[in-house]
């Protein structure tokens, strides 16, 4: 690594690379969205302080175990970048925070209230096979009590990380789920096998578990924000690279 560190490597090296890679177009976009961070920020009148800087860094060291000066430094030599870097894309990162907040931050309860069906969730579980004959012959099983879900999931599902699980899935939103498949599930009594239902995949049969009502956790908050605040730099972005077309 050390080595890596007093390698010298030009910038025409770097553009190169990101060109073979098909990355270029990826790291330009990016650039230029910090821009139009910057700029928006500028004109709102937002900054991010030395003090903001200073708690997310302590607060990044702390997740990363780097308790001590010496581990710090050696991390940040790892990475090949200065203090200074760090604290520049901690700056970055915050100031993008900050600004979505301000914009958006009245748009998410809008948002989950006109969307709340998408955000119920279910407890799911799911066998895939390939044979029609077979998940029929399954989904009557399972109705006659001759097997549960569980064990035929476990003993017949094509994937296998999948029959490790039993055939959970976890926790899902309803709109991770193909619309066709989310009316079954979300319209099935807990613990009824439902299907069998046909995908590019195979046959499928699911079974819910729970269900868990829509709620706007802290996390979910976070979520919706970051995909507001997404479409409007895409779209800001997109308004600019026309702007410099035309």
């Amino acid at each position: 690594m050390s080595g890596l560190s007093r390698a010298s490597i030009e910038p025409d090296e770097i553009v190169s690379f990101l060109k073979r890679n098909i990355q270029l177009r990826e790291v330009y976009e990016k650039i230029l969205q910090q821009s139009v961070i910057e700029r928006v920020a500028q004109e709102r009148g937002i900054a991010v302080t030395p003090e903001e800087i200073q708690a997310e860094a302590e607060r990044q060291r702390r997740e990363w175990h780097l308790e001590k000066a010496s581990d710090t430094l050696a991390w940040l030599a790892a990475q090949t970048i200065t203090s200074d870097d760090w604290e520049m894309g901690i700056c970055d990162r915050l100031l993008a925070q900050k600004l979505a907040e301000y914009l958006f931050s009245k748009e998410v309860e809008k948002f989950f209230a006109q969307n709340r069906l998408d955000f119920d969730r279910v407890l799911l579980y799911q066998i895939i096979v390939t044979d029609f004959n077979l998940a029929q012959e399954l989904f009557y099983q399972i109705e006659e009590r001759e097997i549960s879900f569980y064990e035929a999931a476990h003993l017949y599902d094509i994937d296998e990380q999948r029959r490790q699980q039993c055939g959970c899935e976890g926790k899902l939103d309803r709109w991770q789920l193909k619309p066709d498949i989310a009316a079954s599930v979300f319209g099935a009594p807990l613990g009824v096998a439902i299907g069998p239902l046909q995908t590019a995949l195979g046959y499928h049969l699911f079974m819910v578990e729970e269900f868990i009502p829509a709620e706007l956790t802290p996390q979910r908050y976070q979520d919706i924000l970051d995909r507001i605040f997404k479409e409007w730099l895409t779209s800001e972005l997109n308004y600019m690279l026309y702007s410099q077309a035309s």
